[in-house]
């Protein structure tokens, strides 16, 4: 499960790029300096390098070795993410919104077929990202939402359910008691010191996304952004990840990009495509992905020199190479799950400022 990290987070004015990557693998080499991890196709990559991040891309190379499609690898391993009770950030116990509903947001992009889909605000459904997949595949749109997208998925045999699990539901309550002391939730007011104190505080707001891109056999590439979004949000708030050449961008001929962290900034700037323009460029994807936080910057540094979003960018390009980059400041290293031919890696990024 993501750290939480606070809804407003502050950075000092970065200093520019970073100085390089770490590669690490799985079966415990030294880590080296690099300028970006180096992989071979077939190969699927996750923004998740946690215990269920490293299942979803090995489940999923069980596609690719086989020959399979990437766009069959990356739903596969994002459905492995979605349906875990235990991770808050996506699909089943995912954080809920303020009023304790759980709206996700996914979306999908096929390389070789230039085709996208997506989904927001969808509720019930643990698996977005099959959604907006048959959202691609089974409709000529490439954008539903809401009730409409709750239909879609309902006509093909999705059943809704309940996606609060008891830890989510748990953490939303505590949110609820705690956010204000204006309002008549949380105990009496002659008992508030006490129970107060046993809730340990403010619950601090999530950023919470999965990204997962795959270049298979073939050559092709796809991508998915899924996620529950930015926990205890405004009911129907939407960010980045459903939204293509946002959260998600995916070309054919160059390679694929994904984003997590505050979507509100990762619309503005179209991350995801400029991540991938970047790479059309000549940029590795350890570098463009350092190039979109460094174009973030120069934005906000023009209006507010001391303010940098928390983002964290994932790229993977047509010749299996990858990278990722993040600005959490003091969070440690960005990390990604990688699984190619060679087993299962845990990629070390760069914090972007360093």
């Amino acid at each position: 499960m993501p750290s939480p990290i606070n809804r407003r987070l502050f950075l000092g004015r970065t200093a520019g790029l970073g100085a390089g990557a770490l590669f690490v693998r799985a079966a415990g080499l030294e880590a080296v300096p690099s300028r970006g991890g180096i992989g071979r196709t077939p190969i699927i990559v996750t923004s998740h390098s946690n215990e269920t991040g490293q299942r979803a891309v090995q489940d999923a190379w069980g596609i690719l070795s086989s020959g399979g499609s990437a766009l069959d690898a990356v739903e596969l391993a994002a459905n492995v993410i979605e349906v875990d009770p235990e991770d808050m950030s996506v699909g089943y116990g995912g954080l809920p919104n303020e009023d304790g509903v759980v709206q996700l947001d996914a979306s999908i992009m096929d390389g070789r077929t230039y085709n996208a889909g997506a989904v927001a605000s969808l509720e019930g459904i643990k698996t977005p990202s099959s959604v907006a997949r048959l959202v691609m595949e089974r409709t000529d749109h490439v954008l539903m939402v809401g009730p409409g997208a709750l239909d879609l998925a309902k006509s093909f045999g999705f059943e809704p359910e309940d996606l609060m699990t008891e830890t989510s539901r748990a953490r939303w309550l505590e949110w609820r008691e705690n956010r204000s002391d204006q309002d008549d939730w949380g105990p009496p007011d002659h008992l508030k010191d006490r129970e107060e104190a046993q809730l340990g505080g403010e619950p601090a707001f999530h950023y919470g996304t999965v990204n997962v891109l795959a270049v298979d056999g073939n050559g092709d590439v796809s991508g998915i952004t899924t996620t529950s979004g930015l926990s205890w949000k405004i009911n129907g708030r939407v960010g980045d990840s459903p939204i293509i050449g946002a959260g998600l961008y995916v070309d054919n001929d160059v390679g694929a990009a994904g984003a997590t962290g505050r979507g509100e900034d990762v619309i503005k700037s179209c991350a995801s495509y400029f991540i991938v323009e970047r790479m059309r460029a000549g940029r590795s994807p350890q570098q463009a992905c350092e190039d979109a936080l460094e174009m973030i910057r120069r934005r906000y540094a023009k209006v507010n020199p001391a303010f940098m979003p928390g983002e964290k960018f994932v790229a993977l390009n047509k010749d299996g190479d990858y990278g990722c980059a993040w600005s959490y400041g003091g969070r440690g290293i960005p990390q990604m799950s990688v699984r190619d031919e060679a087993g299962l890696q845990i990629y070390e990024g760069v914090r972007f400022g360093d």
